[in-house]
């Protein structure tokens, strides 16, 4: 069990918030804490020709906007938009490294890691998400598989509620390193 007393030491680990390493993207890693441990929000994202991660479960965020003024303002309004989760009195504990879209090149995202206070009530955005799952931290580092698709094997976190791979599985990971990271302060 990671305490919600390793989380308080991430900032020492994570980039500032303000450090936007050229992103045009950003999404929220939130954290809920539970008895002593905490939950991760993931969501799955509705079937949508258009969209390139169109049914994939995912972080709540998307595109900058000029109006966001900062990448820390567009993962606000996405995470608002899409999960009815206001930011307002959450603790941004900072940054992780922003990731590159194979699918996309020119897309790069900035995952912001943001730590809940109370309990947070979930409205899902019916046209962008189709569920949400809460998962303990402890279940997410022991769902690490790999699973077949036609263009190869590649590594995930496997759930029952869904796989999580791609660029999701890539800033889990990074987080998890983090939080490993955080054990050795």
């Amino acid at each position: 069990m990671v305490s919600v007393e390793v989380i308080a030491k991430l900032p020492t680990v994570l980039n500032s918030v303000s450090k936007e390493q050229g992103a045009n993207a950003a999404v929220s890693l939130l954290l809920k804490p539970m008895h002593g441990d905490f939950d991760l929000l993931l969501v799955k994202r509705v079937e949508n020709p258009s969209d390139t991660w169109s049914g994939q479960m995912a972080l709540p965020g998307g595109k900058f906007e000029p109006a966001d003024v900062s990448l820390k303002g567009t993962v606000v309004r996405e995470t608002l938009e899409e999960t009815g989760i206001a930011l307002d009195n959450s603790r941004f504990l900072g940054v992780l490294a922003a990731v590159r879209s194979k699918p996309i090149p020119d897309f790069k995202i900035l995952p912001f890691v943001a730590l809940l206070e109370g309990k947070p009530r979930l409205k899902l955005n019916k046209k962008e998400l189709e569920t949400f799952i809460w998962v303990p931290y402890e279940e997410v580092v022991q769902s690490k598989g790999t699973v077949q698709f036609s263009f190869g094997k590649v590594p995930a976190y496997i759930f029952a509620e869904g796989i999580v791979w791609g660029i999701t599985y890539n800033i889990l990971s990074e987080f998890i390193q983090a939080v490993e990271a955080t054990q050795n302060i």
